[in-house]
């Protein structure tokens, strides 16, 4: 054999050279850990579909957030699920809602925590989705009305601000929410909280055991003419450079696994940080094949959310998030 001879295999021959060349390095600070919040006391009840998730009371929740930041996460996003449902989700808005209780304690644990609301109505209204359901006179269809919605959510995005969390994560997927939501924190001296945007958020059947542990699954219909085809990558970019005309800090992209060329493509197209939200049906399916012994659940997980970050993610929504903290620094759990 003449040269040149490459040998990549060199820099792979012990762990610490392996180290030293490692170009994707996953840490803690990459994780935003997802919690269910709910009224009642002395509530920890496991989401049947997701082994290891639970719903809080806010009494139990202190001791969660402990743990929380003794795994070395730095933020985390909250959802809440009401004691009551109507069909203009007003338990999203109110002022003593679960969601704006739970911030307010939050805060006053771990004022450093960075708490980040989920901005929606679907776990507040009686019919499940996530906008103002009316009937369309020309039709006489039943559809989701944008520019109604527009006005709750920034009623819910203004209160979750008032209760204290520092950035505000609408997922609804209505046009024009980024604009609207940035405008109304501006009108009420809240310019400085940012907005983390659910920019391309799918019509995803991977959200199956978020719907069980949100309650949140609609009464009729789906979620198809609000939320993205599955097939589209074009679409993305448009939703995404939407947003950020509009204001939004932060660019999610919702669900992750199966998006990753998405993922890459609004890294590679915009400037802003780009979130991926490893969803529910995700931890699910690891969660199952690891109880049954069909693979190693640390080495799994670990790899996926090192892909993750790797096609372009700055932060990861995870609910593997504690787990990956202490698995990353050596430690059983």
């Amino acid at each position: 054999m003449g040269y040149p001879i490459v040998r990549n295999r060199r820099l792979r021959r012990s762990a610490g050279l392996r180290s030293l060349v490692r170009e994707t390095v996953l840490g803690a600070d990459d994780f935003i850990y997802p919690l269910f919040v709910t009224h009642g006391s002395n509530v920890k009840e496991e989401i049947p579909s997701m082994p290891g998730v639970y719903h809080y009371s806010l009494d139990l929740l202190h001791e969660e957030i402990k743990e929380i930041i003794a795994s070395g996460i730095k933020s985390v996003l909250l959802f809440g699920v009401p004691e009551h449902k109507d069909e203009r989700g007003s338990s999203a808005y109110d002022a003593n809602g679960i969601v704006q209780q739970a911030i307010r304690a939050v805060k006053s644990w771990a004022p450093e925590l960075v708490v980040i609301a989920d901005t929606c109505l679907c776990q507040f209204t009686d019919h499940g989705h996530c906008g103002v359901v009316v009937k369309e006179e020309r039709s006489g269809h039943t559809i989701v009305d944008n520019d109604r919605s527009l006005e709750l959510l920034v009623r819910t995005a203004v209160s979750q601000a008032e209760a204290g969390a520092d950035i505000i994560a609408p997922s609804n997927m209505m046009d024009g929410f980024v604009h609207a939501i940035r405008e109304g924190l501006d009108a009420t001296g809240y310019n400085d909280i940012a907005i983390m945007s659910y920019s391309v958020k799918y019509a995803s059947a991977y959200y199956g055991p978020f719907r069980d542990a949100a309650h949140s699954t609609p009464q009729f219909g789906d979620r198809k003419t609000y939320q993205m085809d599955p097939a589209n990558s074009r679409e993305a970019m448009r939703e995404a450079e939407a947003d950020v005309m509009e204001g939004a800090d932060m660019l999610m992209v919702k669900p992750a696994l199966a998006y990753l060329d998405v993922v890459r493509m609004l890294k590679e197209q915009f400037d802003l940080p780009v979130v991926a939200y490893n969803v529910s049906a995700e931890y699910a399916m690891v969660k199952a094949a690891a109880q049954n012994g069909w693979l190693d659940e640390r080495a799994v997980v670990l790899e996926t959310l090192t892909g993750m970050k790797r096609a372009g993610a700055d932060m990861i929504i995870t609910y593997f998030a504690k787990d990956a903290a202490r698995w990353l620094r050596g430690e059983d759990v």
